[in-house]
């Protein structure tokens, strides 16, 4: 069973503290510094939040019953299920963490990730 809504916002909120907190510590430590590098500081620390918030949504996905014997794009044969794999992505937030079901093609000796 996945997280509850309350577990996921806590966990948001704990991320979003962290990140205001280390905003107020180089604000604490900056000496005069320029709208650039107030605005560098900021978007580093945006992007690192949209980031979690999306690696939060997409943990919900994996909940899900995995994507039951695709096809496979070459032979178009039956993939089997191997079970779960963590993956790297690069999205418009940056790089994200995905765990999502994995296929094998026995014929093709091939693999493939779900989409959801």
């Amino acid at each position: 069973m996945g997280r509850s809504r309350q577990e996921k916002k806590a966990e948001l909120m704990q991320a979003a503290e962290g990140l205001i907190d280390e905003l107020l510590d180089w604000d604490e430590q900056a000496e005069a510094p320029t709208l650039t590098e107030i605005e560098n500081v900021i978007l580093k620390l945006r992007q690192q939040m949209g980031q979690q918030m999306a690696e939060e949504v997409l943990r919900g996905q994996e909940a899900r019953t995995p994507v039951p014997g695709p096809v496979c794009p070459t032979c178009q044969r039956e993939m089997r299920y191997r079970g779960s794999k963590h993956k790297e992505v690069e999205s418009l937030l940056g790089a994200v963490e995905l765990e999502r079901g994995y296929y094998y093609c026995d014929h093709c000796q091939s693999g493939l990730f779900s989409p959801g």
